[in-house]
């Protein structure tokens, strides 16, 4: 039997051994893996999961046990320290030796620490272990600031563990723009400001010189003489490949460190072989999960003699969250090609911002940048990947058809070849032959079976579009399920938590679920329980989004929004007084909304609930303005005041607005009520709007203004009052009960089949004779309505997240304000602003 050692224990050498033991079984190759880390290897992709739940075991790659039942010995606490290539040996630190016949090399990367004055000092740490995260989360307990030096990929990651803690964050960067190999500084600057308005500061073009104090670090200074207090410092400014194995073993290395290797990942020993970070081909380290993931299997391939591919490069391409803002890179992202041509697209507003760059003879995708939407990430990797040819106006690419004209480039248009998931080399062919011959039907189960979407996870939108369009093509029924943790389409889930009575996360979770769920279920199931059983939603804080979990919309700049309802835009001068007192006390910066009612800019999270004490005190109550739920029923002046208006349409609207408040729903919704056919109130650009005819009121539903505006269409015409809200009861609930998360009525309506004919023949027809149950469950929501803010200032134990920080009640530091026009604005966004 040959014996293969394993130096090294992170994700690519776990890669490497799963790959070996699928290859050759464990009868012809006996596997030592000698690991300097007492765990076995874990997920360092999701590292910075561990800062919110601090298990080692569900970062872990595979269970203890998974090692034995491989016949794999796995050496942990065990460092290499020499080889000899003559003897075929290795000996570690405690003196012991052990033979091969193999070598593997995946011994990864350390943290590149620059050469700063005091970097030795207590308080500075480097992002790259479990143990460098303890020692991080211990520091963290008696401090309030924190700062990251180096503002890439993993420095970021390592801002938002900052945060977590607790900490006032800041992210240093040397270079001009944050990520600067990945995004131009248009991108640059959306991410920036997505990621200061969650209340991290950014530093760019900053040249650390010092980290002051004396034995503690005590602040940072920088070459331009600018200083800054902060009390932990983590160093996150790249990775240096660890080949300090290759000079005793007279193994060449790469121009820039890491063991050479050719395309069968060999080195210039044949007997020893290099992954991962420790590589180094063509004198490139490839940092990213994919490219190792690649070199294990290719060199599992050589060592068993069985035929593979070669190792050619990698492509650098990139999808990531970072502290929730969606950012993606592919291609030539930066237009290095020469005579390629930009074409870009920002939304300041929603803090999106799309680049692509096309050929010069504008036939083909070069590369591109994705901040704040990433939903185009996959498709358009396989357009530049595969050279496919790009429709006559490139800009659809990104900004979507218009005149509903397919652009020509869908899923099934991708040739067999096209790799969807790099990290399991499994390409578009695969996925579809394994669908046609193993007749599965089943996400999950061809997840399984391929592997896809196993590794890092940013092809599993993907692989669920290719298993959509593919089971569609072959004529079958699709499910689309929420996540990989819930094997249920929203649908589904939303008649098993009605149906069982379930309450919370958990237990759907340990029901119906598996894993530990992600960001898309939790906030998602969130919204289901909520529009289910309209509990409050603060009982299950983890689970919502950061609006929700504090009932208020972050700003830029760290602070909140307050935004009372006011139904049908009408407000007594009282109220009006009572608003501009609160606004005046705290210091808010105030606006009338486009939905008719006011809201309030600049509150510190530890003034929320003393804002809201004096509203309700006032008479008000919250306007879900966080929420997917009921926002606004906007209304003209009707009848009562307007020469023109047939209806009052001011008192049905807050009759309506009354009625729905509260409810929770897949996206959030919008109405209207016009007193007449001149459409003051706008009902037709909202998910439902009345517009007064002669003989009562024309009912409109699913229209939406946004990014992609479209007109409500015609559900019922001259219907009376009464009749209007039972169809708009059975609509809101067909709609709360069969949408997907976050589609807006619009939406929904487009992906129903049927359409306007079908949502009618349902709503008002009740064709499926469900519209007394429909009526039944919206009456008992609105049955179930309170005032989240009511409930929350009554509760001591809510009151106490309203506070910055965990030791103390002081306000966010890091919150600046300056004058505009007699009020405030945050501070330092004038250039993004402009």
């Amino acid at each position: 039997m040959k014996r293969i050692i394993v130096v090294g224990n992170g994700m690519v050498s776990h890669k490497f051994c799963l790959k070996l033991r699928t290859i050759a079984g464990s009868d012809t190759y006996e596997v030592v893996i000698y690991g300097e880390e007492t765990w076995p290897a874990y997920d360092r992709v999701h590292l910075s999961e561990y800062f919110t739940e601090q298990s080692v075991d569900k970062l872990l790659m595979a269970p203890s046990d998974w090692y034995q039942d491989q016949n794999i010995t796995l050496k942990t606490g065990q460092l290499i320290i020499s080889i000899d290539p003559q003897q075929r040996t290795v000996l570690t630190h405690e003196g012991k030796t052990d033979h091969y016949d193999y070598l593997v090399l995946a011994t990864g990367s350390r943290p590149f620490v620059p050469k700063i004055d005091g970097v030795e000092k207590r308080g500075v740490f480097v992002y790259r272990t479990i143990e460098d995260l303890d020692q991080i989360i211990s520091y963290a307990k008696n401090i309030k600031r924190g700062a990251v030096l180096g503002g890439g990929l993993l420095g970021l990651e390592a801002a938002k563990a900052l945060l977590d803690l607790n900490l006032d964050a800041q992210v240093i960067e040397f270079a001009p723009r944050l990520m600067p190999r990945q995004l131009d500084e248009a991108g640059s600057n959306t991410l920036k400001s997505e990621i200061e308005s969650l209340g991290i500061e950014i530093l760019l073009n900053k040249n650390t010189s010092k980290v002051a104090g004396t034995d503690q670090m005590a602040g940072l200074e920088f070459a331009d003489g600018s200083q800054l207090d902060t009390e932990m410092l983590v160093i996150s400014c790249g990775i240096i490949s660890r080949d300090e194995l290759a000079e005793s073993a007279g193994l060449e290395k790469g121009a820039r460190g890491g063991f050479k290797v050719n395309e069968y990942l060999q080195t210039n020993d044949p007997n020893i072989y290099a992954v991962g970070e420790a590589a180094a081909f063509n004198d490139m380290i490839y940092g990213l999960v994919a490219p190792g993931y690649d070199m294990a299997e290719i060199a599992a391939n050589h060592i068993t003699d069985q035929a593979s591919k070669t190792f050619t490069g990698a492509d650098m391409s990139t999808k990531l969250k970072l502290i929730g803002v969606e950012v993606g890179s592919f291609g030539d992202a930066l237009g290095d090609t020469p005579g390629s041509i930009p074409i870009s697209f920002e939304d300041k507003n929603s803090g999106i911002y799309k680049r692509i760059n096309i050929s010069s003879d504008k036939k083909h995708l070069l590369g591109g940048i994705l901040v704040g939407d990433t939903s185009d990430y996959g498709m358009l990797l396989q357009i530049t990947q595969n050279s496919m040819a790009i429709p006559p106006n490139p800009e659809d690419l990104i900004l979507g058809t218009r005149g509903g004209q397919a652009n020509g480039n869908t899923i099934l248009d991708l040739p067999d070849t096209a790799q969807i998931c790099s990290c399991e080399n499994v390409s578009k062919g695969d996925l579809v032959d394994a669908i046609k011959s193993q007749n599965i039907t089943d996400l999950k189960e061809l997840r399984n079976c391929t592997g896809a979407g196993t590794g890092c996870g940013a092809c599993s939108p993907m692989v669920g579009d290719i298993f959509s369009a593919q089971l569609k093509e072959m004529g079958q029924t699709v499910r689309k399920t929420l996540c990989p943790h819930f094997d249920y389409t929203r649908q589904e889930l939303y008649s098993l938590i009605k149906v069982k009575g379930i309450k919370t996360y958990n237990e759907l979770l340990d029901q119906y679920g598996e894993g530990d769920g992600c960001e898309t279920c939790k906030p998602a199931v969130a919204s289901l329980l909520a529009s289910i059983w309209n509990d409050k939603i603060l009982k299950q804080e983890t689970i919502q989004d950061t609006n929700d979990r504090f009932l208020a919309n972050i700003q830029k700049g760290g602070s909140y929004s307050v935004v009372p309802r006011v139904p049908g835009g009408e407000i007594t001068p009282e109220k009006l007084i009572a608003i501009g007192t609160v606004a005046k006390k705290y210091d808010l910066y105030t606006k009338i909304t486009g939905g008719q009612r006011i809201d309030m800019f600049g509150a510190r999270l530890n003034d929320l609930p003393k804002i809201w004490r004096e509203l309700i005190d006032a008479g008000f109550e919250s306007g879900h303005a966080y929420g997917k739920s009921l926002r606004t029923v906007k209304s003209c002046v009707g009848s009562t005041w307007c020469r023109y208006g047939l209806h009052d349409s001011v008192s049905y609207a807050i009759e309506i607005e009354d009625r729905y408040k509260g409810i929770r729903s897949p996206h959030k919704l919008k109405g209207g009520v016009s007193g007449c056919r001149r459409e003051c109130a706008e009902a037709q650009a909202k998910d439902f709007g009345l517009i007064a005819t002669e003989l009562g009121y024309n009912l409109y539903v699913c229209g939406n203004g946004g990014a992609n505006p479209q007109h409500a269409k015609l559900l019922a015409g001259d219907i009376d009052e009464k009749t209007a809200i039972k169809y708009l009861d059975r609509f809101l609930m067909f709609y709360i009960q069969t949408a997907e998360p976050l589609n807006r009525t619009a939406v929904w309506l487009n992906k129903l089949d049927g359409g306007i004919d079908y949502l009618r023949e349902v709503v008002v027809e009740d064709s499926l004779g469900i519209g007394e149950d429909l009526e039944k469950d919206m009456q008992a929501l609105i049955a179930a309505y309170h005032c989240e803010w009511k409930e929350a200032i009554n509760d001591e134990k809510m009151m106490k997240r309203f506070s910055h920080f965990a030791n103390s009640d002081d306000y966010d530091p890091t919150q600046q304000f300056s004058s505009m026009r007699e009020m405030k604005k945050p501070a330092g966004w004038e250039s993004i602003s402009k």
